[in-house]
């Protein structure tokens, strides 16, 4: 179907396709004139009134349109409509209205074929344009217009009668959709409310809709100008097929121009421009001032919370087996017992001993259940290794000589000056004469390796001591493997924190204001740890290990400094599981070469004045947690 001039607007749901304007016309108008026009794409019937006037134009079937003229008497009208071939316009009739109230006139228009149609208004003049005829077009079946609260079960069940005539009348050859049934006034409701949540149950208060709403209803044009808002209301009341009860607060007047808005946009429009709400009881709608119903709703409430707290307090005692009372007397207090309920605890017996409503007693006595059960409990065991590896290499050199020109030994230089002599680099406290210690010559090469393990030694000398060569050689070679593995273990229950150490405490003085005063710290192995059992039998656990010792052989005025290891995690871990919670693993290599400068690079001879030393230190720090749930 096209539009002609404008968009379409087809019965869909209660309210149909409707067109609404209202004027400020306050006294009866005259109905003067109808006409028919005809041109060669559409067709229009003219219905002209002595003043502008309110109207609602609806479709009841796709074969009939009704315009209903409030405060407009039709005595005299002269109907100049006449019949044409071409035109889908059958017949236009003129009879008494009963929907807008007294005086109201009806102008029935007639279709022989189901086509588009407009309504629209020029003054004082009401135009309803009409398609041009054409054999394809498309019937659509009407639902029931109205919902009554005494026919509600029937709506989605009866077809609707009109829907009957109008396929009697319809071509073979026409094809046919059928509409949506009719909906009943909560179906209208909840379309005109956002989605979710749903529509509200009997008695709810709505007050002001949400700022985020999706409108559904079907669209209208309104034009209102100082018209009554209560009569505005009843017009909302005739579109939609709600029952509507309007509070007798309601006053005021209404300015607004829409076109082809929802007709639920359209109502929210106005109820919040007025300051307006609405409540919903059964099939009935009741519109009121936010005030109105805030203040009945808030009475509401106190009747209810009154007529709750109404009652006999009875008392209930609890022993509790597991949970502590005085843990649990502020959770009774906010989650179960009404306002004149009371809590007492007795810490001899953990009881709790409970005033209050019998309804609320139960409630609390479902929780008590509820929370004193007993805990499972978690053993935690960690196993701290530590490794440590070293290799160590040294290689040295000592070597020493002396020789003397001495007349005594048979050998001079033939000269008055220098006659004698001596040249010595000894290394007599090891090799050589004794008589060479006592001059403390150092060593011509004292590269020796510090607290060597093996040494070999050599002493060459003359028959009449004239010259002596002394040589030792020492090496070093060392490795080991050090392995420590502590292994702590705590149990205790579910989110329930524990904590184990074993180890010293090393105490440290300090002087302050001639004050002598001596505090203590822990030089020892700790685990502290947090377990949480989730439902998938897994366990969460919050860890702390600490690992620290003291070091003796770095002390500092007698006090040692403290080594420590410390890892502080949280891990999920499955029941029986090890997982590593933390490693440190730390290398050290150095190589160290020591020499007599020049002659120690010398190719060939530069081992005899040279000393070189290797090392190689590496340690490893892991540590393993594992969970089991005790069962």
């Amino acid at each position: 179907m096209k539009a002609i001039g404008g968009p379409v607007l087809l019965l869909v749901g209660l309210a149909g396709a409707l067109t609404l304007s209202a004027g400020p016309a306050t006294t009866t108008a005259q109905l003067t004139a109808i006409s028919g026009q005809i041109n060669g794409a559409a067709a229009s019937i003219v219905i002209e009134a002595s003043e502008p006037t309110a109207y609602v134009a609806t479709r009841p079937d796709p074969l009939t349109v009704f315009v209903d003229l409030r405060n407009v008497t039709s005595a005299g009208v002269a109907n100049h409509f006449t019949r044409n071939a071409s035109s889908p316009i059958a017949a236009v009739v003129v009879e008494p209205s009963e929907s807008l109230g007294s005086p109201a006139s009806r102008v029935r228009i007639s279709l022989a074929q189901a086509v588009a149609h407009r309504v629209r208004s020029d003054r004082n003049r009401i135009v309803v344009d009409f398609e041009k005829s054409s054999a394809n077009a498309t019937y659509v079946l009407p639902p029931v217009s109205r919902a009554r609260p005494d026919a509600m079960a029937a709506l989605n069940e009866a077809p609707p009668t009109g829907a009957m005539a109008a396929l009697a009348q319809a071509p073979a050859s026409a094809p046919i959709r059928q509409a949506p049934p009719a909906r009943p006034p909560q179906a209208v409701l909840a379309a005109a409310q956002q989605t979710p949540p749903p529509a509200p149950g009997p008695g709810q208060s709505l007050g002001a809709p949400p700022a985020e709403r999706r409108f559904t209803g079907t669209p209208i044009s309104l034009d209102f100008q100082g018209a009554d808002l209560r009569a505005v209301l009843r017009t909302f009341a005739e579109v939609s097929g709600l029952n509507m009860v309007i509070d007798p607060a309601v006053t005021g007047t209404v300015d607004v121009a829409l076109r082809d808005v929802p007709w639920d946009q359209a109502l929210d429009i106005i109820l919040r421009a007025n300051k307006l709400g609405y409540a919903v009881d059964g099939t009935i709608v009741r519109i009121a001032p936010l005030t109105v119903l805030a203040e009945e709703e808030a009475q509401r409430r106190k009747l209810t919370d009154e007529q709750a707290l109404a009652g006999e307090l009875r008392v209930l005692t609890k022993s509790l087996s597991y949970a502590k009372a005085e843990e649990m007397q502020g959770l009774l207090t906010k989650s179960a017992l009404s306002p004149r309920g009371t809590v007492q605890v007795d810490p001899r017996t953990n009881t709790l001993i409970i005033t209050d409503l019998g309804d609320r007693l139960q409630i609390a006595s479902d929780l008590i259940a509820t929370l004193d059960r007993a805990q499972p409990q978690v053993e935690i065991e960690a196993r701290i290794v530590q490794t440590n590896k070293n290799a160590a290499r040294a290689l040295g050199v000592q070597w020493g000589f002396n020789g003397r020109v001495d007349p005594t030994l048979g050998n001079t230089t033939n000269l008055a000056f220098p006659n004698n002599g001596s040249l010595s680099g000894a290394t007599a406290a090891t090799q050589g004469a004794a008589g060479n210690a006592a001059t403390n010559v150092p060593s011509a090469v004292n590269l020796a390796v510090p607290g060597a393990t093996s040494a070999v030694g050599l002493a060459l000398g003359s028959v009449n001591g004239a010259f002596n060569l002394d040589v030792a050689l020492s090496a070093l070679e060392t490795s080991g493997n050090g392995r420590i593995l502590s292994t702590p273990r705590v149990s205790t229950q579910n989110n329930v924190a524990a904590e184990i150490a074993q180890g010293v405490q090393i105490p440290i003085q300090v002087a302050a204001n001639n004050t002598v005063t001596v505090t203590f710290r822990d030089a020892a192995l700790i685990l502290r740890v947090t377990p949480q059992i989730t439902a998938s039998n897994t366990v969460i656990m919050q860890i702390v290990v600490d690992n620290s010792s003291p070091d003796f052989g770095h002390s500092v005025n007698g006090i040692p400094p403290i080594n420590t290891q410390r890892a502080n995690t949280t891990v999920l871990v499955n029941d029986g599981q090890t997982t590593v919670i933390g490693g440190i693993y730390s290398s050290t290599e150095a190589t160290t070469n020591d020499r007599t400068p020049g002659l120690g690079s010398v190719p060939l001879l530069k081992w005899l004045f040279r000393r070189e030393s290797t090392s190689d230190t590496s340690s490893e720090l892991l540590i393993f947690i594992t969970p089991r749930i005790i069962k």
